[in-house]
């Protein structure tokens, strides 16, 4: 059995305020998005929104069902929403995905690389999750994930799935990844972190990747990665790890910590340019 890619963006998770799933695809629209129903997560805990793109990338809008304070303190289900990686994050671009695998441990593949390059990086065994779709479609997956002690957001999980991708990921008709903003696909994820802490981001990305980057300076690191529909978009996108570039990123890293900060997009011509900004989030739009 060959050894599966773990460098194939799946997608990218942006977290708005419990119950506002509507509220953010209403925006994610006005910024020029064509947004798709998802459903509820296994657990009720939570639910999303998708933004499905020609890459067969997509975006993840995602939302706790609830406030924390709607759970009885103790209860088993105040106890879950807790334990929730995402339950401490600020609203915002707050993770990242690889395609994992439904038949290999990503996790142990991951972790035996890092040993032997001798890097911090840590993947936790495999886990199962789901979701029911609004049409009542039940979709199954395993998620490998980095330790909390690795830093969950900066190096990205693993979605592998159990039921078909094409179940999770709707990109058929062809009309549900065609944006009136002109979107294509992903052109660069950028994560920002301390300048301490680049070189060991750096020696635990490539753990994760299995490749060396591509570019290498002493304030940014670059990786060509894939996608499930590589060139489609008419590029393959990148992954940037780097410092803060400016004071408004500096202030964004001290109120957020380490994690994704801005998303780039491949957009059509004379469409889009520039950036934006969900209530959230940065977006830049760059020509195809």
């Amino acid at each position: 059995m060959s050894t599966p890619s773990t460098k194939t963006l799946d997608h990218i998770v942006h977290l708005t305020p419990p119950g506002s799933v509507d509220e953010v695809s209403r925006q994610f629209r006005e910024l020029g998005f064509h947004v798709l129903p998802g459903g509820t997560h296994a657990g009720g805990l939570t639910q999303n929104a998708l933004v499905v793109l020609q890459d067969g990338a997509y975006l993840e809008l995602i939302s706790f069902t609830h406030p924390a304070s709607h759970y009885p303190p103790g209860s088993p289900e105040r106890q879950k929403r807790d334990a929730d990686p995402w339950a401490w994050k600020e609203p915002g671009w707050i993770d990242y995905a690889f395609l994992g695998s439904s038949s290999t441990s990503i996790s142990k593949l991951i972790n035996a690389r890092a040993k032997k390059d001798k890097s911090g990086i840590r993947y936790d065994p495999e886990v199962d999750g789901g979701r029911e779709r609004s049409d009542g479609k039940v979709l199954k997956w395993r998620i490998s994930a980095p330790s909390q002690d690795s830093g969950r957001g900066v190096a990205p999980f693993f979605c592998g799935d159990v039921t078909p991708r094409e179940w999770r990921v709707p990109l058929d008709p062809p009309s549900n990844a065609e944006h009136p903003s002109g979107v294509l696909g992903v052109a660069y994820v950028r994560i920002l972190v301390e300048d301490d802490d680049l070189s060991d981001v750096t020696a635990d990305i490539t753990s994760v990747i299995g490749r060396s980057p591509v570019s290498h300076t002493s304030r940014r690191v670059t990786w060509v990665l894939d996608t499930p529909s590589t060139d489609v978009a008419g590029g393959r996108p990148r992954l940037i790890i780097s410092v803060p570039e400016t004071e408004g990123e500096r202030w964004t890293l001290e109120g957020r910590g380490e994690g994704v900060y801005e998303v780039a997009f491949l957009v059509s011509s004379g469409m889009k340019a520039g950036q934006s900004w969900t209530p959230y989030g940065k977006i830049v739009w760059l020509k195809g």
